[in-house]
């Protein structure tokens, strides 16, 4: 019943997320939220461990995009220090925006993974765009307004799903 929200993989941290984990995957290119995901939401600065993980994936060659259903001067303010490309207004739960950024980065939808901490968007619209996704934990424990509403319903579908599906559970990776 809500297999369109089931994620792929769920995974501590993006942090977590490793170039030789992606690379032994085929992976080529991370598709990423934005709040609660690289960034607390109500903290646009990031972290060192932000600024680590994206060199990382930089020196590995994988590019990281944002996809974030924020308007652009929000998603241009937030991610100009980590020089990344995005994608605003990517209306999630649909897959306009992750198409966006497939299309941006040339890649087929098997070398690519969509990262967010929210099933309602971020993993449902990679479900829909056949990306496969990794849930991760929200950063921070509170969430925008516009946010709390899907998070009540969330619990409803991961109780349905980790019931269901027993194999889901947090992982230190990918692999």
């Amino acid at each position: 019943m809500f297999l369109n929200y089931k994620p792929t993989w769920m995974v501590e941290a993006v942090y977590k997320i490793t170039p030789a984990q992606l690379k032994k995957l085929g992976i080529k290119a991370v598709l990423t939220d934005l709040d609660n995901t690289l960034i607390a939401w109500n903290n646009p600065d990031g972290t060192e461990e932000l600024f680590s993980w994206i060199l990382e994936m930089r020196n590995a060659g994988i590019p990281v995009v944002v996809v974030s259903n924020n308007n652009s001067k929000r998603v241009a303010r937030a991610v100009e220090k980590f020089d990344l490309l995005y994608v605003s207004r990517a209306m999630k739960p649909l897959a306009i925006g992750l198409n966006k950024a497939k299309k941006k980065l040339g890649f087929s939808s098997d070398e690519i993974i969509m990262v967010g901490d929210q099933i309602m968007t971020d993993i449902r619209s990679a479900n829909r765009a056949g990306i496969r996704s990794v849930l991760v934990k929200p950063i921070v424990e509170t969430d925008s307004w516009k946010t709390r509403f899907n998070r009540f319903w969330e619990r409803k579908i991961m109780a349905y799903l980790l019931k269901k599906y027993p194999d889901m559970e947090w992982r230190g990776g990918i692999e």
